[in-house]
């Protein structure tokens, strides 16, 4: 892997945007640095520990960086699907929007999918084991209730691809007012449920809110962020009055017991806050472009981002194996935010981080682009492969959003959860997955044109 990774980064174009790579592998280092941190397991379940010590709820505005990884898909999707474009023109007139919509999903689902569905069957294989030995209580249980709960954001993620060709198309015409739209959206939504007490209407805000973080990615891509430090502080002093005069809370992730979080559904403070961190990074991009110069730390973050997506989806394994492994050894775990809890923090830091090593040393291969994905190809697409591709990706969505809200726990006694008032299952979940997928790589295959290899 040295190797390649040398050669990777030796080969990267003066033009490439590395900035852009460091900010998308920090931002899933830090938000499994904080799940590892906030973790407050006790022989008897798990807890917050922000909850437990309300007063560590303002580092949230600096740790909640998820804003920051869909800021960056909103600049790379950008970039794909407009290389995209240029390939059909350039090589095919009879390459249909349709077949460039299909084969920008099928790279992109891919990229993610494939390391996720591996997650999902071994987990699933997993569980289904254990509850047949009669398992699945105490932290086995909560372990296969909560490992999956992470994959709301490939979700979200997936339907921000799904939209990218749209919402691309409204940025190009009409520029910062297609965010003014989609932010002015997210506003009236919480407008009506916080002021008129509609019901359910503050789903809608995990399209508004994210896809709004998303087009700031696209604004980004054409050089239109002159501003970042008016936009930062902006955000911020917006958000800091939205929770000090209205219905949000201090945390900016999701607190146990809260009857409003500004994560689920998203809020508008969640959005100025994505506001803020966008701001923020991009002050910082002189002084990260100069560091990134450096061949030793350029081919640090090009090895990082080869095994990003793997490392997020098993963090959560590897800290709970953590715990129980304590737990099965006899070492006592002492009093979330207790001095012994702190003094215990660097050892299972470093646990975590080793076993999430192993996992992702075992797991990465499925990161990897599949050979034969690049390139173009001069054949005419088939007709009706974007509205293939489209059905594929929201089966994926619903799928993958389903299983983050029903685990793995109680399989056997069939145990549900409500997506957008339905019932489902994880096996339920698990097949809209699988389906999804195939649909897109049915779509994507026959496409006429196809991706280069590019990060998702």
């Amino acid at each position: 892997m040295g190797s390649s990774v040398r050669e990777l980064a030796g080969a990267t174009p003066a033009t490439r945007d590395r900035y852009v790579d460091l900010l998308r592998v920090a931002s899933l280092g830090a938000v499994v640095l904080g799940h590892w941190l906030m973790a407050a397991v006790t022989p008897d379940g798990v807890g917050n520990l922000l909850a437990v010590v309300p007063g560590l709820q303002p580092l949230t505005w600096l740790l909640q960086v998820m804003p920051v990884f869909f800021f960056v898909g909103g600049f790379s999707h950008a970039l794909s699907y407009r290389s995209l474009l240029r390939k059909r023109s350039e090589a095919a007139s009879g390459v249909s929007t349709d077949s460039v919509y299909s084969a920008f999903l099928r790279a992109r689902l891919q990229r993610l999918l494939r390391p996720t569905m591996i997650f999902v069957l071994v987990w699933g294989a997993a569980a289904l084991l254990v509850q047949l030995l009669g398992g699945g209580g105490g932290l086995t249980g909560v372990t296969l209730r909560m490992v999956t709960q992470p994959l709301w954001f490939i979700g979200i993620y997936l339907a921000m691809v799904a939209f990218t060709p749209p919402l691309l198309k409204l940025h190009e015409r009409y520029g910062w007012g297609a965010f003014a739209g989609l932010a002015g959206a997210a506003l009236a939504v919480d407008v009506l449920r916080f002021a008129a007490g509609a019901p359910y209407v503050e789903f809608l805000n995990f399209a508004f809110v994210w896809l709004a973080v998303h087009q700031l990615g696209f604004l980004r891509a054409d050089g239109r962020i002159r501003r970042p430090a008016l936009l930062a502080g902006a955000g911020l002093v917006t958000a800091g009055a939205l929770v000090a005069f209205g219905p949000y809370p201090l945390s900016m992730v999701g607190m146990p017991g809260e009857k409003v979080s500004n994560m689920a559904p998203p809020t508008l403070a969640l959005l100025c806050h994505g506001l803020w961190l966008v701001g923020a990074v991009e002050l910082l991009r002189a002084p990260a472009a100069r560091l990134l110069e450096r061949p030793r730390v350029w081919r640090t973050v090009v090895a990082a981002n080869g095994v990003a997506m793997t490392a997020f989806l098993w963090h959560l394994t590897a800290m709970f194996g953590v715990y129980g492994a304590l737990l099965a050894l006899g070492v006592e775990l002492p009093e979330p935010a207790s001095a012994a809890w702190w003094a215990q923090v660097p050892l299972r830091l470093a646990l975590a981080a080793a076993l999430t090593a192993g996992l992702v040393a075992a797991f990465r291969t499925f990161e990897r682009p599949v050979s034969g994905a690049s390139g173009a190809s001069t054949t005419p697409g088939g007709a009706g492969g974007g509205p293939l591709a489209a059905l594929g990706a929201t089966l994926c969505l619903l799928g993958v959003l389903g299983l983050s809200m029903v685990g793995f726990g109680g399989l056997l006694e069939g145990r549900t959860a409500l997506l957008i008032a339905i019932p489902v299952s994880a096996p339920a979940a698990v097949a809209m997955t699988l389906g999804g997928w195939l649909l897109v790589e049915r779509a994507g295959r026959g496409a006429g044109v196809r991706a280069g290899n590019q990060r998702p």
